[in-house]
């Protein structure tokens, strides 16, 4: 009998299915990249202010129309703003909010919000509003 070479083991790599598992993780990444930089839903006011120049990053705190409040999409209550602020802000020389507060809510909620972010040693208090569509 005669040995034939191709009969011991196959040293070649099959790249083919790995080529085909990366492009399907390309796909379902192009897709739930766009879904994830939107955050929480907040009807944003409308205003006719230009954008402001930031420094840094600046930390967001976001007002839902359930009166929650999210300090970088994470929920805090009320009464834990003011530490969470501070622990925040111990290490940074930045001192600079961003305050986005649906539209629905009562204009007294909303200053005292801003109040306990002021308490917390904030220099800075930024309003967020979506500009006005000019038809």
């Amino acid at each position: 009998m005669k040995a034939d070479k191709r009969s011991g083991p196959l040293s070649d790599i099959n790249i083919i299915p790995l080529v085909d598992v990366m492009l399907v993780l390309l796909i379902i990444f192009m897709i739930a990249s766009p879904m994830m930089q939107y955050g929480t839903g907040v009807d944003i006011p409308r205003a006719t202010a230009k954008p402001l120049p930031m420094k840094n990053e600046p930390q967001v705190v976001t007002i839902t129309k359930e009166k929650q409040l999210l300090v970088n999409d994470k929920r805090v209550n009320l009464d834990d703003l003011k530490p969470t602020l501070q622990f925040i802000f111990a290490t940074k020389d930045n001192r600079e909010i961003l305050l986005k507060a649906d539209s629905s809510i009562a204009y007294g909620f909303v200053a005292h919000c801003m109040a306990t972010i002021r308490e917390a040693g904030v220099e800075e208090i930024s309003l967020v509003t979506k500009p006005i569509e000019e038809n």
